[in-house]
């Protein structure tokens, strides 16, 4: 038995000093494994190559955009309608309904005895705008007309008639106000605002598309004669047919009366004016040149 191992053994041996080494020159797979995946060209039908029929899909010509193969094209059987002609440089007004202005108030975000303004709205939390995207301020809508009960002193940049009445009606203010995109981006977080250092921008006047809204006193426009003002409460009161609460009895009327100048961005802070957050103190303009700039 162990000659017949040992037999086996040197043969083993031997076989393997007679083949040649296992290399990539002497692989190969086994007979029938390998199989063609692809016909050949011009076999079966297959004589167009992936080019397709005759004409322009035969020499991959491919049509120019608008082109209707010798029909007149869509652009050319119908006039141009500049419908959206300026559509991208024309200012957005972000909603807030009534409804939702009514719930800031339930929900103590805002504080009905002092005036309302853009930066209180942004310190809510819940209203936000971007001004890459034209945003140029809040539109208040009539949504939930029927339930606001709040009363409060509030300025927006767009508002329409039903929205006015229904907060005259609860014996508050609103005045329509316009804000350039510097003067929005230091309201949207005037904390950081305060802390790069830089003096608060003197907010602009209105340009020519927008002058006539925010100087008419029937849309209440922060412009207007505060006489005229009067008398179109009077009227809007007539006309939706409610009792004009006197604002004359109000407690808090010398916060209700307060107004921003047309300049003003702040409640209470001038521009110009360099609000330091590390000292707690704020810094004036004292040369003449810089007062009359801001002012004016």
């Amino acid at each position: 038995m162990n000659n017949i191992a040992k037999h086996s053994r040197d043969y083993a041996l031997m076989m393997l000093k007679s083949l040649p080494r296992v290399c990539l020159a002497n692989l190969r797979p086994n007979p029938g494994d390998m199989k063609r995946s692809k016909r050949g060209r011009g076999q079966h039908g297959g004589d167009k190559h992936g080019a397709g029929n005759k004409g322009s899909g035969q020499r991959q010509n491919y049509m120019r955009l608008g082109y209707e193969t010798g029909n007149v094209p869509f652009m050319v059987r119908f006039g141009y309608e500049p419908y959206y002609k300026g559509h991208h440089v024309r200012r957005q007004y972000p909603p807030l309904s009534l409804q939702q202005l009514q719930m800031m108030v339930d929900t103590n975000r805002l504080d009905t005895t002092k005036p309302i303004d853009l930066c209180a709205l942004f310190n809510t939390g819940l209203f936000k705008i971007d001004t890459t995207l034209m945003h140029s301020g809040v539109h208040l809508t009539d949504e939930g007309s029927n339930i606001f009960q709040a009363k409060v002193h509030i300025e927006v940049q767009w508002a329409s008639e039903a929205v006015i009445a229904a907060i005259e009606k609860n014996g508050g203010t609103i005045t329509t106000a316009y804000y350039d995109v510097p003067s929005l981006r230091a309201l949207q977080d005037a904390e950081k605002y305060f802390q790069t250092g830089k003096p608060i921008p003197r907010r602009m006047l209105p340009p020519t598309d927008c002058l006539e809204y925010y100087s008419s006193p029937a849309t209440r426009g922060y412009l207007a004669d505060p006489d005229k003002i009067s008398y179109e409460r009077l009227v809007l009161a007539q006309k939706y047919g409610y009792t004009l609460p006197k604002i004359e009895d109000d407690p808090n009327y010398d916060i209700v009366t307060e107004k921003k100048d047309p300049r003003q961005i702040f409640y209470g802070l001038e521009p110009g004016w360099v609000i330091s957050m590390k000292d707690k103190s704020i810094l004036k303009p004292t040369a003449d040149y810089l007062k009359e700039y801001y002012a004016n």
